[in-house]
């Protein structure tokens, strides 16, 4: 890393600390989760509604002008690693969005959620070198298929186009979290990470123009996406940047297991879904592994983002 980005990415003052830096890392990644959920109720109206190309064009382009006016990132003396690192987060982001949106219109969510989910879990299991990084993947693995409902009966719900837009957003969440974790230790608050969401939103901009003219976008679906926007992006993947600052990949991998888990209780507590007892024993799987690696993270150093790189 240069010492010009090392000198941004250090705080040097109280003031310069980042907005949730006193807060533990994985009570971030906990709320990214939640907020991800509401925002997933909201957008699967919209993908029915106006598609997901469209869906995904208004989250991005609202969460980018909604992160860049607060945010006004300074983009003089940086280094050339600083733009590709940034590039890199903005272009998986769009990309990994798209795949997503895509393969949910074509099979169920738990399904594209238990594929997609390979992605971060082989990430974890790659860079795992302890054997109870590795127990906790497994553990989270096994966990995620059986909340997702993959065991009832699912595997004739699958699309071939489908499955390959999953393994996209698979892919895409990978380089998602290792261009985050860079972005953070580069740029300063959340400067990066707003630069990246520009790029994202202009890169999936002729797809989603394309699509436009045959959608029926009214100012209910614009205020919708941009709910959708602030809670599936905004909110989210700031929490996340901040936690990456402090908690190593693979230990943030195995803990965004808890996103199913959620998601399958959420369901159960405010929407009258059923629980099946495959997928209750899913959830303590999951809830596991996210404490073995919690207990590893709590036993380590925390990492400053002025060292990481």
């Amino acid at each position: 890393m240069s010492s010009t980005s090392s000198q941004a990415a250090a705080p040097s003052r109280p003031s310069d600390r980042p907005f949730g830096a006193a807060l533990p890392a994985p009570l971030l990644v906990l709320s990214s989760i939640v907020s991800v959920q509401v925002g997933a109720a909201v957008a699967s109206g919209l993908i029915r509604e106006v598609g997901p190309l469209v869906t995904v064009g208004i989250r991005l382009g609202v969460a980018a002008v909604v992160m860049l006016l607060p945010a006004r990132p300074g983009v003089r003396g940086r280094s050339r690693g600083d733009w590709l690192v940034v590039l890199a987060l903005g272009l998986s982001l769009g990309a990994m969005n798209v795949c997503l949106y895509g393969a949910l219109g074509r099979m169920p969510l738990g399904i594209v959620t238990t594929i997609e989910f390979l992605g971060p879990l082989g990430l974890a299991a790659a860079l795992s070198r302890k054997p109870a990084h590795l127990v906790a993947v497994v553990l989270a693995l096994a966990g995620v298929v059986a909340v997702s409902g993959a065991l009832q009966g699912g595997m004739a719900a699958l699309d071939l186009v489908g499955l390959v837009l999953t393994a996209g957003a698979g892919a895409g969440w990978v380089c998602y979290i290792l261009a985050t974790r860079a972005v953070g230790a580069r740029w300063r608050q959340l400067d990066g990470l707003a630069l990246a969401m520009l790029i994202g939103a202009v890169f999936v901009a002729p797809a989603t123009g394309a699509s436009w003219s045959g959608a029926a976008v009214t100012l209910g679906v614009l205020v919708a996406g941009a709910g959708v926007a602030v809670l599936s992006s905004v909110v989210p993947y700031s929490l996340e940047l901040l936690a990456l600052r402090r908690l190593d990949t693979r230990v943030f991998g195995v803990l965004l297991s808890l996103e199913p888990a959620v998601a399958a209780t959420a369901g159960f507590v405010l929407l009258g879904e059923r629980l099946e007892p495959v997928q209750i024993a899913g959830i303590g799987l999951v809830v596991a592994a996210s404490a073995i690696v919690m207990r590893e993270q709590a036993g380590e150093p925390a990492v400053e983002a002025a060292e990481i790189g």
